[in-house]
């Protein structure tokens, strides 16, 4: 057959391992870690899927190599523990049956020592060590490495190396970036020492050569050894990319694939994972320009998920491999429709942080997108056909209806879904104004594709009624009919002439005036205010808690807000509206009076569940579930989630 994209789906040679594609799955930490720090069946499962959706390298994330001065969230690979040579064994063998090379990452997290351990007290009980001597932001002390244990951890990555070979594992990769013990070495900001590790460029880059040095001893030559390396740090004291072309050139003799990321993790976290304010492929140039200047292979990711622009970045030459990690969370086939010319099928990552904030706060997965994340021991997405195929009538053609029509058809349910207006989508339908969440709109489009595939019935401008539902006579109704936005009993709102609803932006974009008021400072309002602010409107939030957007996720929350800082959005917090007016509000302060002027109002005040239409519906048919809004306002998240266990359960 002839590939759509053709030097995307060529192979690729890495010391005597040859690649079947370009496509990589990049280190991302799994859903289970055992009390003895081994790899768990739903981890060994969360990496299979992604071999199986074809990826022809996934990489298991976090191999903590000397956990004497390292410890966190990370896997050992250690004979002194029962279970650990076992674990990585069965994962490397279940990565390889799909045709996947098996890849590991070593890594020690320094000085940063247990900061994304889900319950951070424990972290008070964990060494920190580091380059030099200091104090942690979060006021732990840093220890300095003396030699000897710098000596012991270049040879346990050597060991541990050892011990992945062993297990089956085909490739290693070596954790030089992101502000991990590596870089802490090679980055001026954290380096202060003054003997053979610190100082110069040579004296800095000196841990890197000896660990890779070790790697190579251990595993011998022609097996592939993968290098992640910030090509910047972006910050203030840190390297640029002028010394990230000469880290790059340093290592490469002892290396097969450099794999240029960015960023210190702990600073730069909206760049090393580009949030939806950043643009796809944000870190690519650092690739493109650091492969100018060495002769091995390089790596490139950054929020990439178009196979088109993947396509050029190999066409052109800008790096030899790219490497995903969210997008294979979002759809773990996206490999296999691209090998297969299947790629508007592609599921695409909303860059939400929904998988990288439940991580940190639950040590689970999730994604927004794919309810499949954190349950792949549940059958790796094979669904079992249903024992008898039922007609199903699914209410609202939001994303939790159309998720959940999509998975009914796929178990064999003749399913037919009505939406009440001229487009589904739901909420998401508002987001085609917002251009930083225009993929949100676009998923509505993909999930009634795949809907459509599957042989779902879709039938718009139809509202259910009690009697419309009877006459259909379906086994089961799935009732996913959404919210309505709340007006509070505030003086002049309902009838002011000059007021929108946050939800209904992308319907009245034209009367949107130069100056916002927008009141509600949830994440819908400072979504919207954003938005505004970004085509040149001055904006104020009000919000009557004492702060913004406590319905973000903890990942996505602090780089929203340092959006709004940017664009110079007046925040009002402790602010409650009493009155709005033709030229603004009036509204409560600190005890007094704060009148603010604006042209629009625009009220992004909460949501209600449309309740009515599941009672209106309930006990029509001998199955019935109801799901999303319309049980609670909530997430996207919450409403697939909900979508497809209802579809789970018709029987």
């Amino acid at each position: 057959m002839e590939y759509r994209y053709p030097h995307l789906c060529s192979p690729i040679t890495l010391g005597n391992t040859t690649f079947k594609s370009r496509i990589f799955s990049a280190p991302m930490g799994g859903t289970d870690i055992t009390a003895d720090c081994c790899i768990g069946p739903k981890s060994t499962k969360f990496y299979e899927l992604r071999a199986k959706g074809g990826a022809a390298a996934v990489t298991v994330s976090e191999c903590m190599v000397h956990p004497e001065t390292d410890g966190s969230h990370a896997y050992h690979l250690d004979l002194s523990v029962p279970g650990s040579l076992p674990s990585f064994t069965y994962t490397a063998d279940a990565l390889r049956r799909h045709g996947c090379i098996p890849s590991v990452e070593l890594s020690h997290s320094g000085q940063f020592s247990g900061t994304y351990l889900a319950d951070k007290n424990k972290k008070q009980g964990l060494a920190q060590w580091g380059p030099s001597a200091g104090v942690r932001a979060d006021g732990l002390e840093i220890g300095e490495l003396t030699k000897e244990m710098i000596d012991e951890i270049v040879e346990a990555y050597g060991r541990t190396a050892a011990l992945a070979k062993r297990a089956g594992f085909e490739m290693v990769m070596v954790h030089g970036g992101h502000g991990w013990l590596i870089n802490q070495f090679l980055s001026p900001l954290f380096n202060f020492r003054t003997d053979e590790y610190g100082g110069s460029f040579e004296n800095r880059v000196r841990l890197a050569q000896e660990v890779l040095k070790s790697v190579r001893e251990a595993v011998g030559p022609g097996f592939p050894i993968e290098f992640r390396m910030s090509g910047d740090e972006f910050v203030e004291g840190g390297y640029h990319l002028d010394e990230g072309i000469k880290i790059a050139q340093a290592v490469e003799e002892y290396v097969d694939l450099i794999h240029v990321s960015a960023g210190t993790y702990q600073k730069t976290f909206g760049i090393t994972h580009p949030s939806w304010f950043e643009d796809h492929g944000r870190n690519v140039y650092l690739a493109a320009e650091i492969k100018k200047h060495v002769n091995k292979p390089v790596a490139t990711l950054g929020g990439l998920n178009d196979p088109e622009m993947m396509e050029e970045i190999i066409a052109s030459g800008k790096a030899d491999v790219v490497e995903m990690a969210r997008a294979l969370l979002a759809d773990p086939q996206l490999p296999n429709k691209i090998y297969e010319n299947r790629d508007e099928e592609i599921v695409r990552c909303l860059r939400c942080f929904t998988c990288m904030a439940e991580r940190g706060v639950t040590s689970t997965r999730r994604c927004t997108v794919n309810p499949l994340i954190g349950r792949e021991d549940e059958g790796l997405g094979e669904l079992a056909p249903a024992p008898k195929s039922r007609k199903v009538l699914v209410v609202g053609g939001g994303p939790g209806g159309l998720y959940a029509a999509y998975t009914a058809a796929r178990r064999g349910h003749k399913v037919v879904l009505c939406e009440a207006t001229d487009e589904v989508g739901g909420l998401l339908k508002g987001e085609a104004a917002i251009p930083f969440k225009y993929e949100m709109y676009q998923l509505g489009g993909t999930y009634r594709l795949l809907c459509e595939q599957e042989g779902v019935e879709i039938r718009l401008n139809t509202r259910v009624t009690r009697e419309y539902a009877e006459k259909e006579a379906p086994d089961a109704i799935i009732v996913a009919a959404g919210s309505d936005p709340v007006l509070p009993p505030i003086p002049g709102l309902r009838e002011a002439k000059n007021m929108i609803l946050a939800e209904d932006y992308y319907l009245e974009k034209d009367r949107v005036g130069d100056s916002v008021i927008v009141l509600g400072g949830g994440l819908v309002g400072c979504e919207l205010a954003v938005c505004l602010a970004d085509l040149g409107k001055k904006v104020k939030v009000v919000e009557m808690r004492s702060e913004l957007c406590p319905d973000a996720n903890i990942r996505y929350r602090p780089l929203l807000m340092k959006k709004m800082d940017e664009v110079g959005i007046e925040i009002y917090t402790d602010t409650t509206c009493r009155e709005v007016t033709s030229s603004g509000v009036v509204c409560t302060k600190d005890g007094g009076d704060l009148v603010l002027e604006g042209e629009t109002i625009a009220a992004a005040l909460g949501l209600k569940a449309n309740t009515s239409v599941v009672e209106e519906l309930r006990g029509i048919a001998p199955q019935f579930a109801s799901i999303g809004n319309c049980v609670r306002p909530d997430t996207i998240t919450f409403a697939v989630y909900q979508g497809y266990h209802a579809a789970l359960d018709i029987h």
